[in-house]
């Protein structure tokens, strides 16, 4: 689809910190005709999806009577061995995504008081797992239901009214919600409004929480996953585990990335103090890096001076695009963590927010046929389009990425 362009560096690096950063090929022509060369085409990959996505809703089948919900979760102390798949995964990740029932208070209630052990040491939430350790799990259970008390309170109605304001897509499993740019998906120090906590007044007769499935910065806005049963949650989150959901964002960078179409590949570790957090680029085998890839492809230009790029995420590291495009000499406009280019200036009327979205995911069903959700570009990001003629229905290249 693009042709190899020699990357010109300002001055060399070394090879730890090299993005291996290059141009993707478009599809084979076994795989049908490229999208946008005939009018009214649509590309091959997605084209079936989408239409499943308008097709009539499948019937629900109801999960196996023999395995209830309760099964999900041990009910005496285990042992388990941490797999290849979740080698360098955190502990409190690590029990997400084997227990989808759990909710996030309990996981850090059984890490706190040491009952999870691994290789037979108390942990962090946040420590890493490797593979072939011995993690010891007690047994769990669910929080207690809330007992329904008349009618929701004028407080409970106005977050329903929020939720259903943000949702783009639902239906009895799943709710796929458009979350707006400064509000967290989760907890933490000092936060009393993010999603999690909203998501509450949306438990069921029988307790059940609607549960996260994946997670976006709390300046980051658009499509957020979410489970709304235990059978929903298990098969969402093993479709991201295997790396079944394809992602897609679109962001706002100064400059114009060479080649148009690459890969950026480094490894990425957490670098942090006592008033921030933040992503640094590694070298392979330093303590606490992971392995991240992403696509990149420059969709449309403002004069050379501002590009509008789409970016798909391989891995799902903390800060991974924003990481990524920083240090390939393109920042993201707006990020108050990663842009520090000397004496750059905003152009007028563009705000200085975050210009990064959580664009589309397109991920199974876990009842079969495919979720297909789009997230509309948010006030700040459509008045910076406007202002620089970028035309939001152009034909999105990354779509030709690979998966992997």
């Amino acid at each position: 689809m693009s042709r190899r362009i020699k990357r010109m560096n300002p001055k060399p690096r070394s090879r730890d910190e090299r993005d291996d950063s290059r141009p993707f090929k478009a599809r084979s022509a076994k795989a049908g005709p490229r999208p946008g060369g005939k009018p009214g085409a649509k590309p091959p990959r997605f084209a079936s999806e989408r239409t499943e996505r308008r097709a009539p809703k499948p019937p629900l089948e109801t999960p196996a009577p023999a395995k209830p919900v309760e099964a999900l979760l041990p009910t005496k102390v285990q042992t388990v061995t941490v797999t290849a798949d979740e080698n360098n995964m955190r502990v409190d990740r690590f029990l997400e995504a084997r227990f989808p029932g759990l909710s996030f208070s309990h996981i850090q209630r059984v890490v706190r008081k040491g009952e999870l052990r691994v290789d037979g040491k108390r942990v962090d939430s946040k420590d890493r797992l490797e593979e072939g350790q011995s993690v010891r799990i007690p047994p769990l259970k669910l929080d207690a239901p809330k007992a329904a008390v008349g009618s929701p309170s004028e407080a409970a109605q106005k977050t329903l009214a929020a939720l259903k304001e943000m949702t783009i897509y639902e239906d009895d499993d799943v709710l796929v919600l458009n979350k707006p740019a400064g509000l967290a998906v989760q907890g933490g120090s000092g936060m009393t409004r993010h999603i999690d906590q909203m998501l509450e007044v949306m438990r069921d007769a029988k307790g059940q929480k609607p549960r996260l499935v994946h997670r976006i910065d709390r300046e980051t806005s658009g499509c957020l996953l979410v489970a709304k049963t235990r059978f929903a949650a298990s098969h969402l989150t093993g479709a991201f585990r295997s790396r079944s959901a394809r992602k897609t964002y679109w962001a706002l960078v100064p400059g114009l990335p060479k080649p148009k179409q690459g890969r950026i590949s480094t490894f990425l570790a957490k670098e942090e103090s006592e008033d921030d957090t933040i992503m640094r680029i590694a070298a392979h085998g330093d303590e606490g890096a992971s392995h991240a890839v992403t696509y990149y492809a420059v969709v449309e230009t403002a004069g050379n001076k501002l590009t509008w790029v789409s970016l798909k995420p391989v891995t799902g590291r903390t800060h991974q695009l924003r990481a990524h495009m920083e240090h390939i000499g393109h920042p993201i406009v707006g990020d108050p963590k990663y842009f520090n280019i000397e004496n750059w200036q905003l152009p007028g009327g563009l705000q200085n927010r975050l210009h990064l979205l959580a664009r589309r995911i397109v991920i199974p069903h876990p009842r079969g046929g495919v979720i297909d959700a789009t997230a509309p570009l948010p006030q700040h990001m459509q008045q910076s389009w406007n202002l620089l003629g970028l035309d939001a229905s152009r034909f999105d290249p990354i779509e030709n990425a690979p998966e992997e």
